[in-house]
């Protein structure tokens, strides 16, 4: 029996996680996927960012396969703390039409609002600086801002940019980072590509590189890491967007990195990426299914590669 009152309803989610039947459900999107060991399900009610909409002065999230806006207050799915200020978001005085980011830091709530228009209005930034956030921004401009947002990756804190790519759960992370973490243990040299913010970099006291966050810039999809550079290292992490790593995986095949661990939120792109490491003389020793996206049809893949 469904007892999420928004499924069916809601765009957020194509299974209703809080049904009995749910991880039959879901595991199915996997039938293709030459996985190796049981999934890890990540626990709902976890997540600490919500990406709401607005339109017409209408706050929530978009009805499925419409633009109609479903005026969700309260989310099974959620967090507390974003649970206790979607009410606070929806009374805004809204105007034009976009998204909403709401994230849970460590320190408060932080907002990002990508608009369709450039400006605000004086009611708007009245009502969002009493607001109970530490900071909002409208089209990556600041509007109000108390203190600076934080994340916390383990003991490792870092600041975290308005729109910045983040784990959906803490849990989810820390799951996927204690998994990278023993799979790479024993390896001297390891590069975290794709690293983002540092989930991995700090833990695995890795080279990080991405185009932001807190490695050295470098955009892999443009400038992959050369042969010559990853014969640096012994061991390489990957995390990439939904796009993959294609580039990147042409030219690991021809360096003598030993072990790469690759982590994937895109199984169709995953296994395109695979094919090349397998048949650049990589085989895969490990590949687990991780529910990091309660709800959604999106699955979160951990694989090890060894050659």
């Amino acid at each position: 029996m469904k007892t999420c009152p928004f499924f069916g309803k809601c765009g957020g989610c194509k299974y209703d996680f809080t049904a009995t039947d749910y991880h039959d459900k879901k595991i199915q999107e996997l039938n293709k996927i030459p996985v190796t060991d049981d999934a890890i399900w990540v626990a709902p009610g976890l997540r600490r960012r919500a990406d709401c909409c607005f339109a017409n002065g209408e706050f929530g999230f978009f009805e499925r396969g419409t633009k109609n806006i479903i005026p969700v207050r309260n989310c099974p799915n959620l967090t507390p703390a974003l649970n206790n200020i979607l009410p606070k978001m929806a009374e805004l005085p809204w105007c034009g039409a976009g998204s909403c980011l709401i994230t849970e830091c460590e320190n408060g709530i932080d907002v990002a609002i990508n608009a369709n228009v450039p400006y605000f209005t004086p009611e708007f930034r009245n009502a969002i600086i009493k607001a109970p956030i530490i900071r909002a921004t409208w089209n990556n401009k600041t509007i109000k801002q108390t203190d600076v947002p934080l994340i916390k990756f383990g003991e490792h804190i870092v600041e975290y940019p308005s729109n910045a790519f983040l784990q959906p759960s803490v849990s989810g992370a820390d799951t996927l980072r204690n998994m990278v973490t023993n799979a790479a243990n024993g390896f001297k040299r390891v590069a975290d590509l794709f690293c983002g913010l540092g989930n991995f970099t700090f833990a695995l006291n890795a080279d990080g590189f991405d185009i932001v966050g807190t490695g050295a810039k470098r955009d892999l999809f443009k400038k992959p890491m050369t042969t010559g550079m990853l014969n640096q290292y012994d061991c390489i992490v990957m995390d990439p967007p939904r796009a993959g790593a294609l580039a990147q995986c042409k030219e690991i095949i021809n360096s003598n990195v030993k072990r790469v661990i690759y982590v994937s939120c895109n199984p169709q792109t995953f296994m395109r990426d695979m094919e090349i490491l397998v048949h650049g003389g990589y085989k895969t020793t490990k590949l687990v299914p991780v529910d990091q996206f309660a709800g959604s049809q999106h699955w979160e893949l951990f694989c090890i590669f060894d050659k």
